[in-house]
């Protein structure tokens, strides 16, 4: 055989993931990678040759070196079709083995440096041995392609007449169905005979496969008819049987079927819907899959309280006292659950809107959803929807489906075994969406009144009428849910705790719980109101009461330890009183160190903030460095709070001549403003004015009172806009002891909400304008000292 010739050794190369491209073979392929469709082009548009190789790493989208293979094949690009999504129809002739020597990035495709693989000669090869190794692989390949059936018998034809042994050997490794790595040994065998001889074995291998599928086959086919007499012959016994009025276990178990379900009282249409699957389960055989599917169905639906209702405590002031004796405060919330309490106790039915609990997280929204169930002595059911993203969550699987089962609603209800739970819907704002549906459209079914009566859950495929629930959701933010969706919902908002009420809640609750639960006696701990503030100030951030109760907990399992390591019955370990020297025996450093402004500085400002864990105080800092007028924030910012210092930075250029500040020094500066606690991303554009007030303290040259602090969103024209969460914004001053708090007039109907001796404490200013704001926070700067000329003659450097 003559060897290949190539004068090209630098050619575009094409990543295939599909199969390996062998010589003498016409291919069609379909390119879609932008860098694919450059290789294509800039080959079509030279000599028409490209370097055909298979990708090694499958998942690579822009394959490199280390992701295709060495070997390929150099192959003739004979035409191009461009199609209406933009892929190319690419149709290419194998023209010779080639190895990637380099590969360098060039006009936006892979170039290759190529070494052309020239075929040894078979001159010195015995034509016996040759001959009897081509008769033995185009005979194995005959059985190979009858066995399969799946290669047209045709291309055993084309192999027979073939005269090439080179051609033949790459014929046959096209045409069999292995895997790519097994092709692509193949094609980096370089030697005709032991290519061919690798040929003959791995055919002797896949037809041996193919004859054990084969009697596996035979012995499948066998048992389906075995199963299919086995049915006919229990169809006919059951026929005797029946003719006999004779029942078996089977029979009987279905006529107890029968009896259940009409036991249930379901209406007309929902009673024939279960006793025709009943009469679907009669005709088919005990054990057959379809059976067991249909048995599974019917034991969901007899297991679910159709008509099971608990009788409703609507003792207002018995509930009343129920939840003032599980939670502190709450008073909005608890009054809100009342007055659901009143009207239904009047109506007999639910009326009104879905409640939605929105608050920070461990402020109580659980567990006064448990004490409403308690007081009205229903059964209580929590569905977490944190993370739940596939609307079959809540509606459940079709029954086509293997594994397939009720939504969570469903489910739910055949664990509480009654119709009116109240089952609180946590974490509603933590859902997600995907191919797979959104559980959030599938909810305002089940949270519409006029919708719920008739719920259809898909694996029951029967309506359900859950009007009678009480549903009661909970978020820590608005933000993610639906539109749709909260128009369905009251809003009741929890709001964080002050420090006076979580030291009340962890002396009457988590005090006496923690030592319950350590096996300490009642009483034998105690912790003193200082050290309570100081675990609330410096140990804990948080809105809610959870850290807080870790770190009593942590401070009896210490109590625990001295008390077995001494004595359990040692009286000098009973009665401990925990003060505030010994928090740092117990509980180590402090977590959190809250530092505040201490003098009247120049530049820097007190915010007001609401996180996740309540109300905090925010110290922005600006400084002036010479420059262009440039504005630099930094402290992880987010996209709102960047917008409000730019703001901030205008509104100040505009009132320049008010403060004394030249227009032409904004030109000479450059404005450096900064929020400390980088780490902790910040947003939202309530730290307006707070920002306007030390920009404006930094260029005028006034000190910003340190005792005052403020919250607010700036405009352009110096207008102070309302805010969100301003009872945790101000008793985050007040633990912080400010003095002044300044607010948007705007939130003055938000007093109210704000603890009496808070009120009282603090001196609380509504502000119109960004002038009252710098009238009460800015004082007003030094003058400096004018010299006479005489006396400034005498300084160093003057003339």
């Amino acid at each position: 055989m003559s060897k290949v010739q190539t004068h090209h050794s630098q050619l575009p190369i094409l990543p295939i993931r599909d199969r390996v491209l062998f010589p003498y073979l016409h291919v069609p392929l379909v390119v879609g990678r932008k860098r694919s469709i450059q290789a294509v082009q800039t080959a079509f548009s030279g000599d028409r040759l490209i370097f055909v190789t298979t990708q090694r790493n499958l998942k690579a989208t822009e394959p490199s070196r280390e992701d295709i293979y060495e070997y390929g094949t150099v192959a003739e690009i004979l035409q191009i079709i461009n199609m209406p999504d933009t892929t190319l129809r690419v149709r290419v002739l194998g023209r010779h083995r080639a190895r990637l020597v380099d590969v360098t990035f060039e006009n936006g495709c892979l170039i290759g440096d190529i070494q052309t693989i020239d075929t040894p000669s078979l001159e010195k090869e015995n034509p016996v041995h040759l001959e009897a190794l081509r008769r033995l692989l185009v005979r194995k390949f005959d059985d190979y392609v009858r066995k399969n059936g799946r290669i047209p018998l045709e291309v055993v034809a084309n192999v027979t007449n073939m005269t090439s042994l080179d051609q033949l050997a790459d014929t046959v490794s096209e045409a069999l169905l292995i895997g790519n790595e097994e092709k692509q040994d193949l094609i980096e065998i370089i030697e005709v005979p032991k290519r061919m001889a690798r040929l003959v074995e791995i055919l002797d291998s896949e037809i041996e496969i193919l004859n054990i599928e084969r009697k596996i086959q035979t012995r499948v086919h066998r048992q389906i008819e075995k199963n299919q007499k086995e049915y006919y012959l229990n169809e006919q016994m059951r026929a005797i049987q029946k003719e006999l009025k004779q029942k078996d276990d089977n029979g009987r178990d279905i006529e107890d079927l029968r009896t259940r379900i009409k036991a249930l009282k379901l209406s007309e249409n929902l009673e024939e819907m279960a006793l025709k699957e009943v009469g679907r389960l009669e005709k088919m055989a005990p054990f057959s899959p379809e059976a067991t599917v249909i048995r599974n169905y019917l034991d969901w639906v007899l297991a679910l309280p159709w008509n099971i209702v608990t009788q409703d405590d609507t003792d207002v002031p018995h509930a009343r006292s129920i939840m003032n004796e599980d939670h502190f405060g709450l008073e909005k919330p608890k009054e809100r659950l009342l007055e659901y309490m009143a009207v239904l106790k009047l109506t007999q039915e639910i009326k009104g809107p879905v409640l939605c609990f929105v608050g920070p997280p461990g402020v109580g929204k659980t567990s006064v959803a448990k004490s409403l169930a308690r007081a009205l002595g229903r059964q209580f059911a929590r569905i977490s929807l944190g993370g739940v993203h596939d609307e079959s969550d809540i509606r459940g699987h079709r029954r086509t489906y293997i594994g397939s089962m009720p939504g969570r609603i469903i489910q739910t209800l055949k664990k509480v075994k009654t119709k009116n739970p109240v089952i609180l819907l946590d974490e509603i704002d933590k859902m997600g969406s995907d191919w797979r549906g959104d559980p959030a459209a599938a909810l305002l079914e089940v949270l519409d009144p006029e919708q719920n009566k008739t719920f259809l859950d898909h694996y029951l495929d029967m309506e359900f009428d859950l009007s009678k629930i009480i549903f009661i959701a909970t978020a820590n933010s608005l933000y993610s849910i639906p539109p749709t969706l909260l128009d369905r919902m009251e809003i009741l908002r929890f709001s964080s705790y002050t420090t006076d009420e979580k030291v009340s809640i962890a002396n009457q609750f988590l005090i006496p719980k923690a030592l319950k639960e350590h096996g300490l006696g009642e009483g034998s701990v105690k912790i003193d109101e200082d050290a309570l503030r100081k675990i609330v100030h410096l140990y804990t951030r948080e809105a809610g009461v959870r850290d807080l109760g870790r770190k009593i907990a942590q401070i009896c399992r210490k109590v625990a330890v001295e008390w077995v390591q001494k004595n359990a019955t040692d009286n000098s370990l009973k009665n401990i009183v925990i003060g505030l020297n010994d928090l740092h025996h117990y509980l180590g450093a402090a977590d959190y160190i809250r530092e505040k402004i201490s003098v009247n500085a120049v530049g820097i400002s007190t915010g007001l903030a609401w996180t996740d864990h309540g109300g905090e105080t925010l110290t922005i800092e600006v400084t002036t460095t010479p420059g262009q007028g440039k504005v630099i924030l930094t402290g992880k910012l987010g996209a709102v709070m960047q917008e409000s210092a730019q703001t901030a930075f205008s509104l100040v250029k505009s009132h320049g001549a008010k403060l004394g500040i030249q227009q032409k020094s904004f030109n000479k500066i450059d404005l450096h403003v900064h929020v400390p606690e980088g780490a902790v991303p910040k947003d939202g554009p309530s730290a307006g004015i707070a920002m306007a007030t030390a920009i404006a303290s930094a260029l005028s040259g006034g000190a910003v009172r340190k005792d005052v602090a403020m919250t607010g969103e700036v405009t352009l024209r110096g207008r102070v806009l309302p805010i969100g969460g301003l009872k945790e914004k101000v008793i985050a001053a007040f633990r912080e002891g400010i003095k002044e708090v300044l607010f948007p007039r705007g939130n003055e109907k938000d007093l109210p909400e704000i603890p009496e001796n808070i009120r009282s404490g603090l001196k609380l200013i509504p502000v119109d304008t960004i002038d009252d704001v710098l009238s009460r926070a800015l004082q007003p700067a030094p003058l400096k000292p004018v010299m006479s000329p005489r006396k400034a003659s005498h300084l160093p450097g003057t003339n």
